[in-house]
């Protein structure tokens, strides 16, 4: 363990679940709401477990260091409440973010955080492979790790903790128990690439469509171990007459990894929109990446008990003209929000998008990326035919913090108790498009934004590249 200067009070709060602050009452990630399908869940085929989180159950002390010196803090294992049960541990990846208690957290592909654009992040998942909890012999890991005095939880959770921050954020970052550190030494230098795990359970795509009388998809259904899954055909099926079919055009209620699903549509049915779930019962993989709902720290997935996973998957249908089916997800490698539209129709589908108009010819599919800006709250509105509106909102949250930016609204606690989500931090909505009046004048501050923020964001990157990471 490197010598170290006396510790500093910090004006950060440098450890997730150490700050009382206030976060963005945002919606999550990319999640669809309002008129859409998938209200109040995960957006429609990111599926997954939804999980709140609690405290920091098990940890040790840790010590950062920075150019304003040392600060200690608690470092270790946090614990989760799945949404229709199940229990899951986690560790932190953003070592200057708060994590905010019972705030909300959505099972999350790594290109939705900072592990996205992470070349090390492959090695927190063996780290986590290869410790405390998934390792739970303390006398074996202490033996493999060169520990002759042994470990507690504590100390396992602690070095685990370290070691992930090292990689997680390039951290000066021990921990000050011996034999905590000592571990923390042997993972980070024995780490190996492991590649990002599956996601429990999701449906491709998120987002079909097409004409009545038809059988609409196919919507496949991916496990990242659940054996079966339950399917639940849409709330208005008895009325609507729609029905959730296999290939074969027979009704299905259970499905399995691979299992091809569509959505079969009376002949005469009106035009409109239809919605399925899938959930089971699993575990969720190690290694899987956890958004929060607002401005609370990204956590990856050290264990899991039999936990609740859902998944949805939208339909629509019309008998002519434009038939869009959408979904959008965030997009760290393109520093943005990727809003997907697939026209089924024999129509082009035109939409206002910030203040721009957006074409998709019929028969074609077209992904357009809005830029944002770090920690940047977005809410769009895209109008679809017959006046149908699909809502995506949430927080990019794509890098870790720097310690001049979590110093401006954070303060230092001596206890790790994380704060309560709420407060009085103003979301700033970028846009809400297709249903305003003041539409082009708000898509075009927008846009200014957005391209002052990127020059920034390129400004900051190129001098990373030149400077040490302080963070």
């Amino acid at each position: 363990m490197r010598g170290r200067r006396p510790v500093r009070p910090a004006a950060a709060a440098l450890v997730c679940g150490l700050v009382a602050t206030g976060v963005l009452t945002a919606a999550g990630p990319a999640v669809a709401d309002g008129a859409a399908p998938g209200q109040g869940r995960a957006a429609p085929g990111q599926g997954g477990a939804v999980a709140t989180v609690g405290g920091l159950e098990t940890y040790g002390d840790a010590v950062f260091e920075d150019e304003d010196g040392e600060h200690r803090m608690p470092a270790g294992l946090f614990e989760m409440s799945v949404d229709g049960g199940g229990t899951l541990q986690t560790y932190c990846v953003d070592l200057l973010t708060p994590t905010q208690k019972d705030a909300k957290y959505h099972e999350t592909p790594w290109s939705g955080t900072s592990l996205g654009a992470n070349k090390d992040a492959g090695k927190i998942r063996w780290i986590l492979q290869n410790s405390y909890p998934q390792v739970n012999d303390l006398t074996a890991l202490a033996r493999k790790a060169g520990i002759r005095s042994g470990l507690t939880e504590q100390d396992a959770a602690a070095g685990t903790q370290v070691a992930i921050w090292r990689y997680s954020d390039g951290a000066e970052v021990d921990a000050v128990d011996p034999q905590a550190e000592r571990l923390a030494d042997y993972l980070h230098d024995n780490a190996r690439p492991v590649a990002e795990p599956s996601a429990s359970l999701t449906l491709e795509p998120p987002a079909v469509s097409g004409h009545q009388g038809e059988a609409l998809g196919p919507v496949t259904v991916r496990t990242g171990g659940a054996g079966r899954v339950t399917v639940a055909p849409p709330a208005d099926a008895a009325t609507s007459g729609v029905r959730i079919v296999d290939e074969e055009g027979e009704p299905v209620t259970t499905a399995r990894d691979g299992s091809r699903l569509f959505f079969e549509v009376p002949a005469d049915a009106p035009d409109g929109t239809a919605e399925l779930t899938v959930h089971a019962s699993t575990t969720v993989p190690v290694g899987r990446a956890f958004a929060s709902e607002g401005r609370s720290q990204t956590q990856i997935l050290a264990g899991s008990s039999e936990s609740t996973v859902t998944a949805d998957a939208s339909a629509a249908w019309a008998e002519s003209g434009p038939i869009p089916a959408l979904s959008a997800r965030e997009n760290c490698a393109g520093n943005g929000v990727d809003i997907t539209a697939v026209n089924a129709g024999d129509r082009p589908f035109t939409f206002q998008l910030m203040g721009i108009e957006q074409t998709v010819p019929a028969g074609t599919t077209r992904t357009v990326t809005i830029p944002l800006l770090e920690d940047q709250a977005y809410d769009f509105t895209v109008t679809g035919p017959g006046g149908r509106e699909e809502r995506f909102s949430g927080v990019l949250d794509c890098l870790t913090q720097s310690g001049d930016r979590a110093g401006e609204s954070t303060q230092l606690l001596s206890e790790p108790s994380p704060a309560t989500v709420g407060g009085t931090s103003e979301d700033l909505n970028l846009a809400e498009t297709g249903s305003s009046g003041a539409t082009p004048l708000i898509g075009g501050v927008a846009i200014g934004l957005v391209v002052i923020g990127g020059a920034a964001l390129i400004i900051l990157r190129e001098r990373e590249k030149q400077t040490p990471r302080q963070d």
